[in-house]
């Protein structure tokens, strides 16, 4: 393994050292991995050095089952391979794999994987098979255990078996047969013993997470078998997984959901026994609490404001395969519900804007309580199971013992088909009291899930480290020896994960709390969930949202502890600030909404001297001369490409960078040229429309090498009267800006001077907001719309071009195949499927590259930190097809990387419009 890949800085091992859960872990070393080889790799370096070793996915693990102060394994590039098999019922995954990703191969074919936790769209395969999770409708018959075909798994020792292949079966069998005649040994021994038997299985008669998957043992005879089931929800502390193959399940495409309210849980949960029995999906249980949390929340419905203390919903959804089986399935379910008393009449609704509003309730509670915690507490989600016919009075008395120990915002909900209840509670870790607390309230819950209703302290979250020392009172001695057998047969010496999953301190789960110090206003409420990470163009070279939140964190907390923080400092110049696109991606995946953008701006600004400053507010003064400049850049740049070619002007530019260390800005193929643009004369009659063109569109012209020469602000005139709309623009226009330019820089003030200035000249160019205003960029767009609110009508020329538009002309069809690219802002505004529509409408093959979400190019990040746009686009040039004509997007800077890494042309989706409406 490369030193390049072997992580030592203070800084990202902090960073990347931080997982879901409530415990803080600082890795000596991260090791990011790229295959199999160097996992092997890994595991004998450990074992030469007895050095414990944690794997790690995508880190959304709530128990503390990623995190280590020893060697942290991620995974590095690759382990992304999704193969789709037999039709759809077979899918093969490698643990890179995000679960929602999974689920996306497999919707051509009506099928999903079975597991569907609540961070599918964030979560690993790696993680989903590791910690058995499951969600809110597989239940306890489609979870990895239930669906497992074959695996691909490294043991500690760094021997690599495919259960899926013969070959590698058989020399497995010859190489391990004493590991193996054990495993059989433990099995028989356990099917012989008839108390041991049945405990076993009825503890996993209901969700049970808790220990090892000793059901392994009594459903399975070939110890192969009970091999990679005992893997199922190990946690990385018996060996590494690294493919799995899965039976998949039917994802019927009909489907209807109802909000149910019940005057109180006794009938809500009398129902939901009864509703076991009938052909629902998923039923999800909401307290008074969880409701009260949500109630006032935007998008919520009114029924649920007000409701009298006791009150207790239950959220319903019943699928079919066809509208008929759907419609017979709801009327089973209704024939059932009519036994029971409900504050209003069971209506279900199959509109899915109607019933993803129902489902919203029940997604946001968890932020709820995060997002209205007090600075410095965590957020902590607990997770049991109880058998069903005890549901409602375990309900209860777990409301009743957060009341006694002072929990009052405590919420509960959960998936109650199968008995498995989450608590939501904040919690002070930086106060000795306070940790007391929590250990007695902890002491009071397993005795009441195990001692008084037999049920399961861990259902689908994994044993982790907050329960590992309780895992004997859950299954008492016997049961808990076998688990530490199994894992001494498997890691004798103890190295994978230690402390995970079995613990033999009973303080355990009260070591490495993470504190959540205070750090900015702007990021306090965040979790560090890490559902914001997949969105991040710079997580994997530098840090992802949440690390950047966790690293100012500490930064923040040294400050204020008058500790020495120069060093992070430094790192995080870099890390954090310098290689951070800003592009606000990850609120649009954060459960609180948090943009990490924002703290980088911000910090960016007060990074800034006062010198900076007054130069900023001296360029948006002189903004216009500022752009001929640029022009005037650009157009030199265009004659030398013209003289010596676009590759060796690149070469030139790139030579140069070398040279200067990296001082100059990265110029490549696809540099545009100076923009040629005449404004129009002002429409004054007919049915107008305010066209803003936007800095870049006014400064920057096609490529060099680009067959189409006009201007973008010449090519969205003409589509514009050709669609019959008379083209206003602003009076004076070459000195107007949005400030995106100038927010991006951490130049707040000066950025929202120029978007007052902009707001004036569009109030009078559009009659006092009489008339729609077109912008040509779609970050810029955003910027308006977000500053300007209700007081003026902004629309991005992608809803303007596909709703107003695209009626009004007969595109014809190009038989060459085009990309698209919906950049950051036009994501955060939801024109995804109207940027899609309308390559689809000009274009009879349209890609949408997997794995390219924020180009990483940030405005001007392309030019002066291009890695962080190589990062980004990693993807892209794999995807382009052969006979593509070019890429489109609605960003011209954007445009620049994107060619650069596809190596043709990308231009503004009008221009596709134009050239097919000619």
């Amino acid at each position: 393994m490369p030193v390049s890949r072997l992580i030592t800085d203070p800084l990202r091992r902090l960073a990347y050292g931080t997982d879901a859960s409530f415990y803080r872990l600082v890795p000596q070393v991260v090791a990011e991995v790229r295959d199999e080889d160097e996992v092997r790799g890994l595991l004998a370096a450990c074992r030469r050095h007895n050095a414990p070793v944690t794997f790690r996915a995508a880190g959304t693990s709530l128990s503390g089952q990623a995190v280590s102060d020893s060697v942290l394994m991620i995974l590095g590039t690759g382990w992304t391979q999704a193969v789709v098999e037999d039709e759809g019922r077979r899918i093969r995954l490698q643990p890179g794999v995000i679960g929602a990703d999974a689920n996306r191969r497999l919707a051509a074919f009506a099928r999903k994987i079975g597991p569907d936790p609540a961070s599918i769209d964030s979560c690993k395969i790696g993680g989903i098979a590791a910690n058995n999770a499951s969600g809110m409708c597989c239940g306890t018959s489609d979870n990895s255990y239930k669906t497992l075909l074959s695996m691909r798994l490294v043991l500690a020792d760094g021997t690599l078996v495919d259960t899926g292949n013969e070959d590698s079966v058989a020399a497995f069998r010859a190489s391990h047969a004493d590991l193996l005649s054990r495993l059989d040994g433990m099995g028989r021994r356990v099917r012989g013993d008839q108390a041991l038997h049945d405990r076993i299985r009825k503890k996993f008669a209901i969700k049970n997470t808790t220990g090892y998957s000793l059901n392994a043992l009594v459903d399975f005879t070939d110890p192969l078998d009970i091999l990679t089931h005992l893997m199922i929800g190990s946690e990385g502390t018996l060996g590494f997984i690294a493919e799995i193959t899965y039976r998949t399940v039917a994802e019927h495409a009909h489907k209807a959901s109802a909000l149910l309210l019940f005057p109180d849980i006794a009938e809500a949960c009398r129902a939901v026994a009864a509703l076991k029995k009938t052909p629902v999906s998923a039923v999800e249980l909401m307290d008074r609490a969880s409701l009260r949390s949500v109630e006032n929340k935007p998008g919520m419905p009114g029924q649920i404001r007000g409701l009298a203390e006791g009150v207790t919903a239950l959220l319903v959804e019943a699928r079919g395969e066809t509208a008929d089986a759907l419609a017979a399935n709801l009327a089973e379910i209704n024939r059932v519900l009519s036994s029971f008393t409900t504050l209003f009449p069971a209506e279900f609704t199959n509109d899915p804007a109607e019933y993803g509003k129902l489902w919203k309730i029940r997604k946001g509670l968890f932020p709820a309580v995060g997002a209205v915690r007090k600075v410095g507490t965590t957020v902590i989600i607990e997770d049991v199971a109880f058998p069903i016919e005890s549901l409602a009075a375990a309900t209860v008395d777990l409301e009743h013992l957060c009341r006694k120990h002072g929990y009052d915002e405590a919420i509960i909900f959960g998936h109650a088909l199968d008995g498995n209840l989450h608590f939501v509670f904040t919690q002070d870790f930086g106060i000795k009291e306070e940790v007391d607390r929590y250990a007695r309230f902890m002491d009071e819950v397993a005795e009441l899930v195990v001692a008084k209703y037999d049920g399961s302290l861990k259902a689908e979250h994994g044993t982790g480290r907050n329960m590992a020392p309780f895992v004997e009172m859950e299954w008492g001695a016997e049961a808990t020896q076998l688990m530490w057998d199994i894992k001494h047969l498997l890691d004798p010496e103890g190295l994978l994960n230690p402390g995970v999953l079995l613990d033999k301190d009973p303080r355990a789960h009260l070591a490495n709390l993470k504190p959540l110090p205070a750090a900015d206003a702007l990021v306090d409420t965040c979790i560090e969930c890490g559902f914001c990470e997949r969105m991040c163009p710079s997580h994997g070279l530098t840090l992802s949202p949440r690390q950047r939140i966790t690293s100012w964190r500490e930064i923040s907390r040294r400050a204020a502890a008058n500790e020495n923080a120069d060093e992070l400092r430094r790192l995080y110049d870099y890390q954090g600030i310098d290689t951070c696109a800003a592009c606000g991606l990850c609120a649009t995946a954060c459960p609180v909404g948090i943009e990490t953008g924002k703290l980088t701006k911000s910090l960016r600004g007060r990074r800034l001297g006062s010198g900076a400053h007054a130069v900023g507010q001296w360029t948006a003064r002189h903004y216009g001369a500022a752009l001929a400049a640029t022009r005037f850049g650009l157009g030199a740049a265009g004659l030398v490409s013209k003289v010596a070619g676009t590759g060796a002007m690149a070469a030139m530019a790139n030579g140069l960078r070398k040279l200067s260390g990296g001082r100059t800005p990265k110029v490549g193929e696809h540099l545009p040229t100076n923009a040629a643009f005449t404004p129009p004369v002002n429409a004054q009659v007919g049915e107008r429309v305010v066209y803003f063109p936007t800095c870049a569109a006014r400064s920057m012209g096609p490529a060099a090498g680009d067959p189409e020469k006009d201007s973008l602000p010449t090519v969205m005139t003409r589509v514009l009267q050709r669609a019959g709309f008379g083209v206003v623009m602003p009076d004076g226009l070459d000195n107007l800006c949005c400030g995106q330019a100038f927010e991006s820089k951490g130049l707040a003030a000066t950025a929202d001077a120029k978007a007052a200035e902009l707001e004036a000249a569009l109030f009078q160019a559009s009659e006092h907001g009489r008339l729609p205003i077109v912008m040509d960029a779609s970050a810029c767009a955003w910027r308006m719309k977000t500053y300007l609110g209700e007081r003026l009508t902004v629309l991005d020329s992608v809803e303007f071009l596909h709703d107003a538009v695209l009626p009004r002309l007969s595109p014809a069809k190009q038989a060459q195949s085009v990309l698209v690219h919906v950049n950051c802002g036009a994501r955060k505004m939801g024109l995804d499927d109207k940027m899609v529509g309308l390559a689809k409408a000009c274009a009879s093959q349209v890609v949408t590259p997997d794995g390219v979400g924020c180009c990483g190019f940030a405005g001007d990040k392309g030019f002066t930190n291009p890695e962080l746009n190589d990062h980004a686009l990693r993807h892209l040039a794999p995807q382009v097809p052969k006979d593509c004509e070019a890429g489109y997007s609605s960003n011209r800077t954007c445009e620049i990387g994107l060619a650069d890494h596809a190596e043709l042309p990308y231009r503004s989706i009008v221009y596709l419009l134009d050239r097919t409406t000619r």
